[in-house]
């Protein structure tokens, strides 16, 4: 066992959380997670992996995910999502881990998976994420979507091998109804930070995500899947700036 904890927050996962939950199994004695309203089985399904199980309100990523880092039993964090399982050479590395002092952060790459099929170009192709770390240094910012680590000065980067099977894709409906949320999310977050949604926003940043990860990221090498999820992730931009475009106009007028 190694003296970790790991951390998740997660709503309604009840259909993959099990997966993420035995891939941990061996690591650490302490798993957090952080259950923020769910009203399938997740709870359930958690504790029969582990009695950190914590129920909470919602306050956005950044805040919620320091919120539930703060439960966990050691300073050295292991930050996933429900749909974030580890490979056995993760495991392995985690279990080898021994950090200099504690300004070092672990960088782990991620295999994407659109429903069964592993997206190796792309938006999503050569995915590397900063997911290990210690609290006392490092921690996340207040950000209620697409939040970031707080890292001082001074923090180097040690490359862990292994991956992350992050499996977020269970049908392209469900992908496209997550997508969204995340665009009105980030719409508010954009409108708090005073961006204005201009017309290249609107109309050529969409245009330009589709052709930059389906041409020149080589997303059509993935075939169909490559195709849908450059389509979507234009679709996205365009309903961030659209949004956004709202909410400024609403601002303007008064309302």
């Amino acid at each position: 066992m190694q003296s970790l904890s790991v951390v998740i927050v997660c709503k309604n996962e009840a259909g993959i959380i099990g997966q993420t939950l035995q891939s941990l199994q061996g690591l650490t004695d302490d798993i957090v997670v952080y259950d923020n309203g769910s009203t399938d089985h997740t709870v359930e399904r958690a504790k029969a992996f582990t009695a950190q199980v914590h129920q909470g309100s919602w306050e956005g990523f950044g805040k919620t995910k320091r919120k539930a880092n703060a439960l966990a039993k050691y300073d050295w964090i292991l930050s996933l999502d429900a749909d974030e399982a580890i490979d056995t050479t993760l495991k392995e590395s985690l279990l080898n881990f021994e950090p200099e002092n504690d300004k070092v952060v672990g960088e782990i790459k991620f295999k994407n998976f659109f429903v069964d099929k592993w997206l190796r170009f792309g938006e999503w192709g050569n995915d590397k994420h900063i997911r290990l770390f210690n609290r006392k240094q490092v921690n996340w910012d207040d950000a209620p979507v697409h939040e970031k680590l707080v890292m001082p000065a001074g923090v180097s980067v040690k490359k862990i091998h292994g991956y992350v099977l992050h499996k977020t894709v269970k049908s392209v409906d469900d992908y496209k109804y997550k997508v969204q949320q995340y665009a009105l999310l980030n719409a508010g977050k954009y409108h708090q930070m005073g961006k204005k949604a201009t017309w290249v926003k609107r109309y050529l940043s969409p245009v330009f995500t589709f052709i930059n990860y389906y041409i020149f990221r080589l997303g059509f090498l993935d075939g169909y899947a490559g195709f849908v999820c450059a389509k979507i992730t234009a679709g996205y931009t365009a309903l961030k700036y659209e949004r956004l475009r709202e909410l400024n106009r609403v601002v303007g007028s008064g309302e």
